[in-house]
């Protein structure tokens, strides 16, 4: 008998269920990353079992491979420069502005990359990741690129973001990409728009886990049911 899913996943998997109603015949559609994520493409890979016609584009090798396995296909910016529906988790909601903060899973890149490109970014999460300001108790993940590191972690020292180069063991986390990820500790976040703006500012700075504007619908799993907010 497989394992029974923990309370925590049973309303994250109703809101990828319901995330995945969106989806139409022949759409392209933006995959995400992480665990939210991947339940949304285990619930498409069984409409597609059904006859549902759609290709994906992947945010995340991870991504790609689970994917592949669940008889997803699949396609490539080189194919499409258009996505209809990105659907993805996040790390926080900002309830109001339906800002969110991602990239605790390392994939910010191109999940925002893929969230860019999308006419729809649907976002799945349970009701623990709505907040009502950004950064409070979870870390800003920033991607940086590997060459003089040091250098980007003192800038972002001086602008006040309390920076932490990710590791495992006791080597850097590499992105799909190539490059590193740091965490920045940062008490809270006022204006999300401004930060980003200085955060881009800096040389070395690939990206920032601040999603801003990007999210059209958030898809909440609750244990008493799934909530629909929408922009």
């Amino acid at each position: 008998m497989p394992p029974l899913p923990s309370d925590r996943e049973s309303p994250k998997r109703a809101a990828a269920a319901r995330a995945v109603m969106e989806v139409e015949d022949g759409m392209v559609l933006g995959l995400g990353s992480g665990s939210t994520a991947a339940f949304a493409v285990e619930a498409l890979a069984a409409r597609i079992k059904k006859g549902l016609r759609v290709v994906g584009i992947p945010a995340s090798e991870t991504t790609d491979a689970l994917a592949r396995r669940l008889g997803v296909p699949l396609t490539s910016f080189a194919e499409h420069r258009r996505i209809d529906i990105a659907i993805d988790g996040a790390d926080q909601v900002e309830r109001g502005t339906l800002n969110l903060v991602k990239g605790r899973g390392g994939a910010l890149l191109r999940e925002k990359m893929v969230a860019a490109a999308s006419d729809r970014m649907i976002v799945v999460v349970d009701e623990t990741k709505l907040v009502d300001r950004l950064a409070t108790n979870t870390p800003l993940p920033v991607e940086i690129v590997s060459f003089g590191w040091q250098t980007v972690l003192d800038r972002l020292a001086a602008i006040g973001c309390g920076p932490r180069l990710r590791l495992v063991g006791d080597k850097p986390f590499m992105t799909d990409g190539g490059n590193y990820i740091v965490d920045c500790a940062i008490a809270e976040i006022p204006d999300p728009a401004a930060l980003e703006a200085r955060l881009s500012a800096i040389i070395g700075v690939v990206e920032s886990g601040l999603f801003i504007g990007l999210a059209s619908k958030i898809v909440v799993g609750r244990p008493t049911g799934v909530e629909v907010i929408e922009r």
